[in-house]
């Protein structure tokens, strides 16, 4: 077993973490081709997408309870064992109304990777170092997505769109295997947390009520939230509309991640100097750049994509910045209930991001403006939750020394 400091546990929870963008961004690809196969229109495809949302978002407020109770370990073990068995179901779908079902079960066993994760990351270190790690942590992850679009291309390209959920089913039981014999059990004994009715409601009630949570978990939402508007539209906006090969869509993906990458390491490295809330503050001002400079280009008929992928990259390293210093402040006042705060910060986050998800394929037009236009509103509504609540109730450390005078 190793150490749970050690970079090893904190790679082998990035492998449990990436399992979310692994199952989102892989089959994007071949969105418009398994439109094609199980002869379903754009919006019902794309509702495959949302669904799988929406499912993340519920499993996690019984996911996180139960690991409160039981641990981290036997419940993530759990839920990948379903999101494998339910990976093997989207394979063999012969209709668009059966891959949605186990595109939903899917999402069911699959929320148990990033809701434990962050829970994991929390019972280890303080609030502070827990956001530096988070940062880290998504820096590894995002090796995952950088590749995931590329390798869904080249599946879909030599064995057809099954071939991908076969995959991912694949790397469900490595990440299974490692877990199970990798690290020791993270939670402290003494936090579990009882499961009766009334408890659970307690517990929610107090974590939902907090301030300095709602602030964290709405700026993560709606930041999000932009970037899952481009992961809804981006394939077809790419594909059909602006005409790029299907097996080149993961090379153009590898730009935003790229942009990801760069914003986790900047917030890494400003970590040194700043508190979480002044980079979370940068990076919401960068994000918001990005999604205006996208959706004015495309109000104006600039349709190419560099139009697209420039902003978007731009946008996408303020999202690194922001997501690990929301993360670690969302559950920084919860050390003995991290499951459950983590269940409902990511409840929300998923819950809004469907809802985005669902609205631009619903009103995409065949053309970039809907999402780009997306985008930046999220962006906006993000940095407005952060001037609006996060600095007014910030997380404990998070605030600079001055403020907290």
């Amino acid at each position: 077993m190793l150490a749970l400091t050690s970079i090893w546990t904190t790679i082998l929870l990035a492998a449990a973490v990436a399992l979310g963008p692994l199952a989102t961004d892989m089959y994007l690809p071949a969105l418009p081709a398994m439109g094609d196969a199980l002869s379903a229109g754009p919006d019902q495809i794309q509702l495959t997408l949302s669904l799988y949302m929406a499912g993340f978002a519920v499993a996690q407020l019984f996911c996180g309870p139960l690991a409160d109770r039981f641990g981290r370990k036997p419940v993530m073990i759990f839920g990948l064992l379903l999101f494998f068995l339910a990976s093997i179901g989207c394979a063999l779908a012969t209709n668009v109304e059966s891959l949605m079902t186990f595109r939903f079960l899917q999402a069911l066993g699959g929320s148990a990777g990033p809701v434990l994760g962050r829970a994991a990351i929390r019972d280890i270190y303080t609030p502070r170092e827990a956001a530096r790690i988070m940062a880290i942590l998504a820096s590894i992850m995002a090796l995952a997505p950088a590749v995931a679009p590329t390798l869904g291309g080249l599946l879909l390209s030599g064995f057809g769109w099954s071939a991908i959920f076969v995959a991912l089913g694949g790397y469900a039981l490595v990440v299974i295997l490692l877990i199970a014999f990798g690290i020791p059990e993270p939670m402290a004994p003494g936090n579990r947390q009882s499961l009766r009715l009334g408890n659970l409601a307690c517990n929610y009630r107090r974590i939902g009520t907090d301030p300095s949570f709602i602030g964290y978990t709405l700026t993560n939402a709606f930041a999000f939230a932009g970037l899952f508007a481009f992961l809804s539209g981006s394939s077809f906006v790419l594909i059909d509309f602006l005409g790029i090969a299907p097996d080149h869509f993961g090379l153009y993906f590898a730009c935003m991640v790229a942009g990801y990458i760069i914003g986790n390491l900047t917030a890494v490295r400003l970590g040194r100097r700043l508190v979480p809330d002044q980079i979370l503050l940068r990076g919401l001002l960068i994000s918001v750049a990005g999604g205006s400079i996208m959706a004015s280009l495309a109000m104006t008929g600039v349709y190419s994509v560099w139009a697209v992928m420039i902003p978007q990259t731009l946008f996408m390293v303020g999202v690194g910045m922001t997501l690990p210093q929301t993360m670690s402040g969302a559950l920084a006042n919860f050390p003995t209930m991290a499951g459950s705060a983590s269940a409902l910060f990511g409840f929300i986050q998923m819950a809004v991001a469907a809802c985005v998800g669902a609205l631009v394929g619903h009103l995409y037009t065949g053309t970039s403006l809907i999402m780009a236009s997306v985008i930046a509103v999220c962006a906006v509504a993000a940095l407005a939750a952060y001037l609006l609540l996060v600095q007014r109730y910030p997380a404990p450390g998070f605030e600079p020394a001055e403020a907290g005078k």
